[in-house]
């Protein structure tokens, strides 16, 4: 196992290394210009200087690899200037947003909280919700609960979460206003009262992203199960006297997790992703609303960073769904 994560690492260098070339050239060959937004008053050349000062005046194999060094070598250094309290990126250029003028990093670090709060908590609500019901659906095939649940399921998959957003919004903050339809992302957590008040603001995005993950884990989970409950091993199982507990619980659910993981394995990224659109039906100021507003504005250095950082948890998360492989099913050996 150990040299097969090892391997799959040393391939992942040339493939997130293609990745960022691909994201750099489409950003690259984008229309619009950074600089669109500066009135038409100010003179050339002090455009050309401000063009200059935003590295754009050359050519995009140097601006690439400058990004390709402060994000592999600048970045963590001073990351790790600010943890252990040492001076080795002292002087360093860091990434700059085009937009807030600030480090990509610092305005990335202020985002994720929001988006680990909200979206990370939905993910946690709906893979807690799918597993069991995928269980109960699968060993109760074609009964009222599975029929119920396969009804909210489709109802849960197929609706668009814009959608479903706007229908809460509207039945349970304006028509009986029990929860607001903002999220107040400059709230402080410091007593029972305020961590009620963010307990209600959560509920609705949080209900509406649970909600359509776990229409989906949940049926990947009952196809799953139905597909074990129906092998030999089972019988065998059940022939040596073992209880119905033992053998849905112990021996079948561990073989259906094994396809299982790499949706939820796949889908944590979407996590730091933010679900671009909830966060903007309920205003959470996360990742995903930042990424639409950088790409409104040509921030290039804050689009290419953002999505490079999804596509290299895309890659560490799939590495991590084939490891949980050989721990779930001794079977698989990658040795």
């Amino acid at each position: 196992m150990l040299s097969f994560t090892i391997r799959r690492l040393l391939l992942a260098i040339p493939t997130l290394l293609f990745i960022s070339l691909v994201i750099f050239l489409l950003l690259e060959a984008s229309p619009g210009d950074p600089l669109g937004d500066v009135p038409l008053t100010v003179p050339p050349e002090v455009r050309e200087r401000m063009r200059a000062a935003l590295g754009l005046g050359e050519p995009w194999p140097v601006r690439y690899l400058l990004w390709l060094k402060q994000f592999f070598w600048v970045e963590p250094l001073y990351w790790t200037d600010q943890w252990f309290g040492t001076n080795f990126s002292d002087g360093a250029q860091r990434i700059i947003s085009f937009q807030s003028r600030s480090p990509v990093f610092d305005v990335i670090a202020q985002r994720v909280p929001q988006t680990l709060t909200v979206v990370g908590m939905s993910y946690l609500v709906g893979i807690l919700i799918a597993i069991p019901i995928g269980i109960i659906s699968a060993y109760k095939q074609y009964s009222w609960f599975d029929q119920i649940g396969t009804f909210v399921s489709m109802i849960g998959f197929s609706m668009p979460t814009f959608f479903t957003g706007v229908v809460l919004i509207i039945i349970f903050a304006v028509n009986l206003q029990w929860f607001p339809s903002v999220y107040d992302t400059t709230l402080q957590v410091d007593d029972w009262a305020s961590f009620k008040q963010q307990a209600r603001q959560m509920v609705m995005p949080v209900t509406v992203l649970a909600l359509y993950n776990a229409a989906q884990i949940s049926r990947f989970m009952r196809s799953s199960m139905l597909d074990n409950l129906g092998q030999d091993y089972v019988r065998t199982a059940r022939a040596k006297g073992l209880s119905e507990r033992v053998v849905v619980l112990k021996h079948v659910l561990r073989n259906s997790l094994i396809p299982v993981v790499t949706v939820i394995a796949l889908g944590l990224p979407a996590v730091f992703g933010g679900a671009i659109i909830t966060e903007q039906v309920f205003k959470v100021n996360g990742l995903g609303q930042l990424l639409i507003t950088s790409i409104h504005g040509n921030d290039i250095p804050m689009v290419l960073t953002l999505t490079f950082i999804f596509a290299i948890l895309i890659v560490v998360f799939t590495l991590i769904a084939d490891i949980l492989y050989g721990v779930l099913d001794p079977r698989i050996r990658y040795d």
